[in-house]
């Protein structure tokens, strides 16, 4: 049976179309249309590992729309607060990969000049079953591009607002995408501060926690912050650090080869946030041992999604996980602290 979902992922579901290594998406070819988009990795990451989640959002009644109906149903995400837009397209995103695998977005395609459906998630439709969803729910997961259009900026509050007063914590994926906005980067930080005021976990990378804070500091970023969030910052093949539990540590990431780097950050996210679920503690306090134990988990799922094309085809299981990290031994152990 689908498990009810635990984590409620708010946002878009899209295209990425990969470009040739080292091309431009746009005019050469060939290119690989994925299934994408932040929230929807994450809420198919989280189901394939064996955590329920649902998609909060809104799609265009297209063939994308179509192959994502069929993609959450196989997975078993979890749709009934997912609207269908029978006027705009979903978006298709042109995403250019170097010869590395690491990637850049640069535009989009599909626009018929209203705009995408992701852009116009309705508030009023959203509140009965986001009512429903809230029985089972442990964490809302956003990240910040639904601010970038008016909806469904109105109905990420209404998600907000709903999801507190029933207790449950935020996790925010800052997940800076300029392209999307239409607005300078100062218009847009001043706009999440209401998120990152409100966020129980918040992931950043090394360049957003700049950006953010000014720091890559996770204990200092958190002090800076209402609410002393956890904070956690990836850095691509860097090294992830963080604070969390009354933990800090730093961790190097797994060598592995690498196909494409989209979507790695949504799988790690979604790797902690399904051993959140399981051991909720983690959050509050916590031994070092238990967070990087957490930790090595989650950056396996983003290690091991860089092996294939696209954000959520290659998606492990928790049993794959499992056995990547008994197989990489004592590799990534990582250094912790106590406060």
């Amino acid at each position: 049976m689908t498990p009810q979902p635990q984590v409620l992922c708010f946002g878009e579901a899209l295209v990425d179309r990969l470009g040739p290594p080292g091309g431009d998406p746009a005019t050469d070819r060939p290119v690989d249309d994925c299934l994408g988009g932040a929230p929807a990795n994450g809420a198919c990451a989280l189901a394939r590992l064996g955590t329920g989640s649902a998609l909060l959002g809104r799609l265009g009644k297209d063939a994308i729309g179509a192959a994502f109906r069929e993609l959450f149903q196989a997975r078993g995400v979890d749709t009934r607060a997912l609207q269908w837009d029978p006027l705009r397209p979903s978006r298709t995103v042109l995403v250019r990969r170097d010869r590395t695998g690491d990637r850049s977005f640069g535009g989009f395609a599909g626009d018929r000049g209203d705009g995408f459906a992701d852009q116009a998630v309705e508030a009023a439709a959203l509140a009965a079953p986001l009512q429903e969803l809230i029985a089972t729910a442990r964490w809302l997961l956003v990240g910040t591009i639904p601010l970038a259009s008016e909806a469904s900026a109105a109905a990420l509050r209404l998600a907000l607002e709903r999801v507190a007063a029933a207790g449950i914590p935020l996790a925010l994926d800052v997940n800076w995408r300029p392209t999307f906005w239409p607005i300078s980067a100062e218009q847009a930080l001043a706009s999440l501060q209401p998120l990152l005021a409100a966020a129980a976990l918040i992931k950043v990378s090394a360049e957003e926690a700049d950006w953010i804070a000014g720091s890559r500091d996770p204990q200092r970023i958190s002090a800076s912050l209402p609410q002393a969030p956890a904070v956690l910052i990836t850095d691509g093949p860097g090294a992830l650090s963080w604070w969390l539990g009354g933990q800090v540590g730093r961790l190097e990431a797994f060598q592995v080869p690498v196909v494409d780097t989209t979507g790695a950050g949504d799988a790690f996210l979604a790797g902690l946030l399904h051993r959140l679920c399981q051991e909720p503690q983690l959050l509050a306090s916590a031994s070092a041992e238990r967070v990087l134990e957490a930790m090595r988990f989650a950056s396996a799922c983003g290690a091991l999604a860089c092996q294939g094309a696209g954000a959520i085809d290659p998606q492990p299981t928790q049993a794959q996980v499992l056995a990547f990290l008994a197989d990489s031994g004592s590799q990534n152990d990582g250094s912790m602290g106590g406060c």
